[in-house]
């Protein structure tokens, strides 16, 4: 793929196929077949345009490279199921989480780390649960885990864990941070090494200070809703994410309210901004732009929201199989994955069951292409846009 071309990575991973396609015109460049891709992980940007995924079913941690001529440029043994995907600010060093998979309770303890310069692994076993994971500076890394019920940061040096000893060993943090129960959300600035958790009360943030974390003033929401969902934006060093506010009850999800809530972390400004009733999740960064799908019986859009705050809104096709009123949003349902690239102006949406890809143009809210994939995209899929030297490495946690 030349190097000036956006590369979009679209996940089907029940159908188990990635397709790689230019952007913006959609036309396919390439595609994997038997790879199982953990949606909740997710894609974690790498430098020079690559992206780090973990197929579940093979318990493996993929290194892809759109702009080379073979496409998996690394495997490497992992624990699955993948719950959360991170690496330190230069892309060597990673961590990978294990959570429920298709289990109702946790019950996987294990954690991988990987140095992908050595090529050296170590899995060791920490608590059971369904932690966030972030990895704190470049030299002599920390990895800490955001763990829930009870709620802390637990802090590891990340040499330590690659030193264990075989037979996956129960290991110790050596530094704890208190949290509340419901954290669910994660991020890192690493120019400040502060390491952020999202839980009811509002953001939690820590700075790495030695081998330890030393706790900061909590950053309010601003609103009655919360936010599940974090990330940082590497364009303005802000962080992002939907407050979804309402009845928690599933089955009354099209009344959920949604907020995007924009923070930025050099002037302690917050912004909310009203995006309407329904289910909001993930959001996506592209160059002057935020992009968000809202999934709603009265019609599906998505609305773009540009530096100044405006919002546009484009009508999206409906999608067989919707969520329906008296159903949750969840269960059996298809829905819609969002990607952009800070380095570009093209937004890539999903229409879950169908195939289909709509391509945005976010300075026009024009649809560029609609390319129809050989597999449904059921659950909407996963997908990352990267352009070359785009910048989103700049965010070390996997979206």
């Amino acid at each position: 793929m030349p190097a000036a071309t956006p590369a979009l990575l679209v996940s089907d991973h029940v159908a188990g196929a990635v397709h790689l396609l230019t952007v913006p015109d959609g036309a396919v460049a390439g595609r994997l077949t038997g790879r199982h891709l953990s949606e909740h992980a997710g894609f974690l940007a790498l430098p020079g345009g690559r992206v780090a995924c973990v197929d579940d079913r093979r318990g493996e941690l993929l290194v892809l490279n759109p702009y080379a001529e073979e496409l998996v440029e690394r495997a490497v043994p992992v624990a699955v199921p993948a719950e959360h995907l991170a690496c330190d600010p230069s892309g060597r060093r990673l961590a990978v989480t294990t959570g429920l998979g298709k289990n109702s309770e946790p019950w996987s303890d294990l954690l991988t780390v990987l140095d992908l310069a050595t090529g050296e692994a170590a899995r060791v076993r920490t608590r059971v649960g369904e932690p966030g994971v972030t990895v704190l500076g470049e030299t002599d890394p920390l990895v800490v885990l955001r763990h829930r019920e009870p709620g802390a940061l637990a802090v590891h040096r990340f040499a330590d864990l690659l030193a264990a000893p075989p037979g996956c060993p129960l290991v110790t943090p050596h530094a704890l941070l208190p949290l509340p129960d419901d954290g669910h959300g994660d991020a890192q600035a690493p120019g400040s090494e502060q390491v952020f958790a999202a839980t009811s009360q509002g953001v939690h943030r820590a700075r790495r200070k030695g081998d330890i974390l030393a706790a900061e003033a909590v950053i309010p929401w601003g609103s009655p809703a919360r936010g599940w969902y974090l990330r940082l934006d590497t364009r303005r060093q802000a962080l992002w994410t939907t407050l979804r506010g309402g009845d928690p009850d599933p089955l009354r999800w099209p009344e959920w309210t949604n907020q995007a809530w924009h923070h930025e972390l050099g002037t302690g400004r917050t912004l909310l901004t009203d995006l309407g009733a329904g289910l909001v999740f993930r959001l996506a960064l592209a160059r002057r732009h935020t992009a968000f799908t809202r999934v709603h019986p009265d019609g599906d859009e998505l609305v773009l929201l540009g530096a100044d705050g405006a919002a546009r809104r484009c009508l999206l096709p409906g999608m067989d199989g919707a969520p329906r009123r008296g159903g949750t949003p969840w269960e059996g349902v298809q829905r819609r994955a969002v990607a952009a690239s800070p380095g570009s102006d093209w937004i890539a949406v999903t229409r879950g069951g169908h195939g289909e890809v709509h391509i945005f143009d976010a300075e026009t809210g024009h649809e560029a292409a609609r390319p129809r994939l050989s597999t449904p995209l059921h659950h909407g899929g996963h997908l990352t846009l990267r352009a070359r030297n785009d910048g989103a490495d700049g965010d070390p946690v996997g979206r």
